[in-house]
């Protein structure tokens, strides 16, 4: 982005912001997955990019659907009440999972 003075100052500069901001930039085409660390474990971004501003696929992996995930491990040979403390054990979000 051009300096903040300048674009106050310079027309070109404001038209070359605007630009930048309403067209987003062209990234190379490719894909990526990058993991990041949350609260509730591991979230992991997928994108697939076809070489324009905007991407062609964008998958989020949330940590609450793979802390689900391991559920059906965890409860094997329990209790129908420990499968209520595991689930509060586990910490997971309804919402993050309905996706």
């Amino acid at each position: 982005l051009p300096d903040r003075e300048k674009m106050k100052t310079q027309m070109e500069a404001l038209i070359y912001h605007f630009k930048i901001v309403t067209e987003g930039f062209a990234v190379p085409p490719g894909e990526v997955y990058q993991a990041i660390e949350s609260p509730r474990g591991e979230m992991g971004y997928y994108v697939v990019s076809d070489g324009t501003a905007k991407p062609y696929r964008v998958h989020m992996r949330s940590p609450s659907f793979a802390n689900l995930q391991a559920l059906n491990t965890m409860c094997v040979g329990k209790l129908l009440a420990d499968v209520v403390a595991a689930i509060g054990s586990i910490d997971i979000v309804l919402g993050e999972i309905d996706r």
